[in-house]
């Protein structure tokens, strides 16, 4: 499609203990979703270099931890200030790596990437322990305190449907709070996220702070099982996700898996506004977001008022080359991604579904397809399906919508159409669900509030705004008794 991607082909290096390295093991080629081609490649890094990035970020950390909150916070600032003057070219290869249309990635950069740690000082800055009083005994001398230290060395693992945005989630979080980092970012997008790290060094940041360590399974692994390492940050499948809990045992480790996210359209709902949001909630970024929503469910008194202006809008997305301005979607993300959706859409129509449009594709470009007739039962009414397919299942009361949008192994987010105030506080109280969107698609973030799912779709832990600040911190109390010191 159109031009090359590239015309000179790129190469990643690792990051370790302040010095740009050449990985030991395989070199790792990087494919093009746009057109199949190698962009550029990386060699993987061996085990002992996992081991000399962790040894350099335990060392580097109590310095680091050391220095005053102030002085941490000036070199993220700065670090952001970068971010935003490099953000285009960011764009461009985070485009060029996984496929997202140009105005998504830049969506990335300035919407989300920028935003999310801009918050990071306020977050950092009125993060708050607490001083409780005695119970134990009958004493007002004794001073009870909570406050928050610093794990050591986390391990930060990261997809590659947003590479650098949530990096962002979690590292400069764990930074200002006084850890130091081993990143290992997708192998799908090793030249965004090289970029970012790079700018990171350029903002001062100390050498062992940061270390970025290339590489597939295997790494992540490495920088899993190391024991030197407190915590892990995973943002993945939840296949991956349960691997990683076994083999972290009990660090501390903090999780956003997968999802099934469904859609629920009452019959008071607008229709227009639920149209819309189910474009942004199954289309965006090609349906490749864990927040995407998976499930249509539509109440059967407004199901075809709701398909027929649903296809309309579909038909009118514009798939193509992702740096072209004028595309909406671009393709999908690999041969892997491509062949799990052809799976369920299959799996629906030999069980039923019909396919209103789309269903085709043209190498990785998948149309953005609406599937009606679709029951529990099928692979795209229950399982993640990570493509541009709205499953549409029809219902009669708002009792059977939830158990429909309960009837999954995942809880990550869901979204609610309704006019009526009394079902949305229904449906908010029992769909069981990390976060519940009222006339809101799925695919919304609140920067400042608390991101995460329930069953297998997280551990219990939560990003942005002061909860990740939790996560990366351990609790501590101390007890002070001023009356028994020596007179």
């Amino acid at each position: 499609m159109a031009q090359a991607v590239t015309a000179v082909k790129l190469h990643a290096k690792s990051y370790i203990n302040g010095k740009w390295v050449e990985g030991e093991g395989e070199t790792v080629e990087v494919i093009s979703p746009i057109d199949g081609s190698v962009i550029g490649t990386f060699k993987a890094c061996s085990k002992e270099q996992v081991d000399e990035a962790v040894k350099g970020a335990k060392e580097a950390q109590k310095k680091w931890a050391a220095l005053p909150v102030l002085d941490r916070l000036d070199i993220i600032n700065r670090a952001i200030e970068l971010w935003d003057e490099r953000g285009e070219e960011m764009a461009q290869l985070i485009s060029k790596e996984m496929g997202k249309t140009i105005r998504e990635a830049r969506e990335e950069i300035y919407d989300m990437l920028l935003p999310i740690s801009k918050n990071v000082e306020g977050d950092v800055l009125r993060f708050r322990g607490e001083t409780l009083p005695s119970t134990a005994d009958r004493s007002n001398s004794k001073k009870i305190m909570t406050t928050f230290v610093p794990i050591g060395v986390i391990g930060v693992i990261t997809p590659w449907n947003f590479p650098v945005s949530i990096s962002s989630e979690v590292l400069p979080h764990a930074l200002a709070m006084g850890n130091a980092t081993v990143y290992k970012p997708s192998e799908k997008t090793p030249f965004s996220t090289e970029l970012w790290v790079r700018l990171w060094e350029e903002a001062g940041v100390p050498k062992g702070v940061l270390n970025m360590v290339h590489g597939l399974a295997e790494v992540g692994s490495s920088v899993v099982e190391h024991d030197d390492v407190g915590a892990i940050s995973f943002t993945g499948s939840t296949a991956v996700g349960e691997k990683i809990a076994k083999a972290a045992g009990l660090k501390k480790h903090l999780f956003e898996l997968g999802g099934s996210d469904p859609m629920i359209i009452m019959d008071d709902a607008n229709i227009e506004e639920a149209v819309k949001s189910a474009i942004i909630g199954c289309f965006y970024n090609a349906g490749q977001v864990c927040t995407c929503t998976e499930r249509v469910l539509v109440h059967e008194d407004v199901h075809d008022e709701f398909v027929s202006k649903l296809a309309a809008e579909v038909r009118k997305i514009r798939v193509g080359n992702p740096l072209d301005e004028e595309s909406d979607m671009g393709p999908l993300s690999s041969q892997a991604v491509l062949n799990k959706i052809n799976a369920h859409v299959q799996d629906a129509v030999e069980k039923g579904a019909e396919i209103v449009c789309g269903g085709t594709h043209e190498d990785l470009y998948y149309q953005p397809t609406i599937l009606t007739g679709v029951t529990p039962e099928m692979e795209v009414g229950s399982e993640e399906t990570f493509g541009p397919v709205a499953p549409i299942i029809k219902f009669s009361t708002r009792e059977e919508a939830v158990e429909i949008a309960n009837d999954t192994k995942y809880g990550l987010t869901a979204s609610v159409f309704t006019s009526g105030l009394e079902n949305a506080w229904y449906l908010s109280d029992h769909i069981q669900s990390g976060m519940v969107y009222i006339n809101e698609d799925t695919n919304y973030w609140e920067l400042l509030a608390p991101f995460g799912g329930v069953k297998k779709s997280g551990n219990g832990g939560r990003v942005l705004g002061k909860y990740a600040v939790e996560g990366v911190c351990e609790i501590k109390q101390v007890v002070m008794e001023p009356t028994k010191v020596k007179k």
